[in-house]
């Protein structure tokens, strides 16, 4: 009985080792892309992805700093380096947890990258894709204010595109700040960002 209890102390401790080493990675490739230095972020979290092959959200902040290095970017080979990697880990993600809605937002962002860059190669490909993750997202988490937000913006950038009245898709962004006020993340490190991007639409709607 007491090699037993010895045991289930040793594993306990273990796993509470584990946890803790996990914490401070995050923790620490957060405080990097802080920092300004998000290749070395995501770098971080993609060797605590290898040490943490059950968990998506590393995966899924690799593909997030990729992708958002990649809006502005002018070379080519570097921008397809960056989201090449961004899908890779997506993937990754995906595999770990599918019909998640904040990866379904993450993988429309990418492809809005790539539009962003190149509307006329990538547009007639990838705004469809676009269009339906943010769709599926919507249906599976109608109440989570980064769908909310994201289909938002995305329909207000097209509509600007084509020269149409982008209004009416302020009450969508409203309706994500009252989302947003209400949220809780489901765990820890799990994604809690664009409220204050949403606050900076809806002051250009009101400019």
């Amino acid at each position: 009985m007491k090699k037993i209890i010895t045991l289930i102390i040793l594993v306990v401790a273990g796993n509470v080792f584990a946890q803790d080493k996990y914490t401070k990675g995050m923790e620490k490739a957060f405080s990097l892309w802080k920092e300004g230095k998000p290749l070395e972020a995501s770098n971080l979290f993609e060797r605590i992805g290898t040490a943490e092959p059950d968990n998506w959200l590393p995966y899924y902040y690799v593909a997030q700093i990729n992708t958002i290095i990649s809006f502005g970017e002018k070379d080519e080979k570097k921008l397809k380096q960056q989201l090449d990697k961004a899908q890779e880990f997506l993937d990754l993600a995906k595999a770990i947890s599918p019909q998640n809605p904040e990866i379904l937002v993450q993988q429309a962002m990418t492809y809005t990258a790539w539009i962003a860059f190149d509307g006329a190669t990538y547009g007639m490909t990838l705004s469809g894709k676009v269009v339906a993750l943010y769709n599926q997202a919507m249906q599976l988490a109608p109440k989570n204010p980064r769908v909310v937000f994201s289909k938002a913006e995305w329909d207000m950038g097209s509509a600007r595109y084509f020269g149409q009245d982008t209004s009416p898709y302020c009450k969508d962004i409203e309706r994500s700040l009252e989302l947003f006020a209400n949220f809780k993340p489901e765990g820890a490190f799990y994604p809690n960002w664009g409220e204050d991007r949403a606050k900076e639409a809806l002051a250009q709607c009101k400019g």
